[in-house]
């Protein structure tokens, strides 16, 4: 079987899903690999790491033959350069898809009739870890979060004992504390930061204090049932975000550097910073929103943008943070889609996919399939917009000699002289 990596549609994208190490793997497993020529300039792979690690260098029309596509973001479904409409029935996109919030995209897979799988909705199980695309990517994002900030900061960020006066360490308040979370927790706290951090799940406050954080508590009684079965932050009454906000409007109030982390799959990301609590900041604070690409979880982000208030708050907004470390980035994804691409090929018959579709991880995560949309969670969230799959035509009952021809609404139509 064929694949193909081709290069990303996305504007702005530096990262491709495929480095040189795992096409060797995916080689090794048999598979013929093509790679569109130029897709990995951005994550510094030029054709030639990728020819001598045993793909060939393709233009775009390799896409009309590919078994399996294997990319980082959702591709174009519209317009001259459309994905789907390239590729043949039946063959396999492996990608991130944002399958929840994206219903017109995954019409487009299931009227192509390719099998598409959403990395994003991986299940969160011990088997399914080393697949994980969200953990990988965010982890990066978190550190270079903290990056990010302390280069728009305008002070130093540990405590220096100076011959001409000691100069204090900077604040640093981390608002969710997933993996990119904690991963800018650690970062913080390498370069001297002193950090606070806050999550709607109690269970994160020991993993907070296991890297020198301090950990803010919201209310703890609401925040017992604050996490899914899958480990993800579950929305939270309006109650509770009302008194994380009045607690966060006092201590924000004395914080340099404050990330922002907190999404809620296949919906929007909620806000956790007010106009007013921006305006209560120390002119030179910094604010980066890693949640601006699902509405921010602060009400003065600007999608793709770092902007200063009037008075004197940066407010970092950038896209794709973890596109600011390609090369790792790509790395990472590329591997993440390896552990997923192998348990599916046949051990018997290399080279092949041999897809258990009962499997759980395979379930969780296969969006279309058969001109369908298979997953459940996205047909609950693209409602009327699911496309279902066409039952087959019945066969007509053979005629008995004797039958009289059915009567039939155009008969009743004709009777009454229309």
């Amino acid at each position: 079987m064929k694949i193909v990596i081709p290069k990303e549609t996305r504007a702005g994208e530096t990262r491709v899903a495929a480095s040189p190490q795992v096409i060797q793997k995916l080689v090794g497993l048999g598979y013929d690999v093509a790679v569109e020529k130029g897709a990995g300039e951005g994550a510094s792979v030029s054709d030639d790491v990728y020819k001598a690690a045993g793909a060939s260098i393709a233009t775009a029309a390799a896409l009309k033959t590919a078994d399996i596509v294997l990319m980082v973001n959702p591709p174009a479904t519209s317009g001259a350069g459309a994905l789907p409409a390239q590729m043949k029935k039946g063959a396999v996109l492996i990608s991130q898809l944002a399958a929840l919030t994206s219903p017109d995209d995954v019409a487009a897979y299931a009227k192509a009739g390719i099998t598409t799988f959403a990395m994003e909705l991986v299940p969160r199980i011990s088997r399914a870890q080393s697949m994980d695309v969200l953990s990988s990517q965010a982890n990066l994002a978190g550190y270079r979060a903290i990056l990010e900030a302390a280069a728009e900061y305008g002070r130093g960020i540990p405590m220096m004992m100076t011959a001409a006066g000691t100069v204090p360490p900077a604040k640093a308040f981390i608002m969710g504390v997933g993996v990119a979370g904690l991963q800018a927790i650690a970062t913080a706290k390498r370069l001297g930061a002193v950090v606070t951090a806050t999550d709607v799940r109690p269970a994160t406050k020991e993993q907070v204090e296991s890297l020198g954080g301090k950990f803010l508590v919201v209310d703890p009684e609401m925040e017992k049932d604050a996490q899914t079965e899958g480990g993800y932050a579950k929305e939270m009454p309006k109650e509770y975000y009302d008194k994380q906000k009045q607690v966060v409007a006092e201590h924000i109030k004395k914080q340099d550097i404050v990330v922002t982390t907190a999404l809620i799959p296949g919906r929007p990301a909620p806000k956790l910073i007010t106009k007013e609590m921006v305006a209560s900041m120390q002119a030179g604070a910094v604010i980066v929103d890693l949640a601006v690409e699902a509405g921010g979880n602060c009400e003065m982000s600007q999608p793709g943008k770092t902007i200063t208030t009037p008075n004197g708050v940066k407010i970092i907004g950038i896209f794709n943070l973890p596109g600011r470390l390609a090369q790792t980035a790509s790395d990472l994804y590329a591997k993440n889609l390896l552990n997923f691409l192998t348990p599916l090929t046949d051990k018997e018959k290399t080279g092949t996919l041999a897809i258990d579709w009962d499997d759980e991880i395979v379930k969780g995560c296969c969006v279309t399939r058969d001109g369908a949309v298979v997953n459940a969670r996205v047909k609950d969230a693209m409602g009327a917009k699911a496309p279902a799959k066409k039952a087959p035509a019945k066969k007509p009952a053979a005629k008995k000699a004797d039958d009289k021809p059915a009567e039939t609404s155009d008969d009743k139509t004709q009777d009454k002289g229309n």
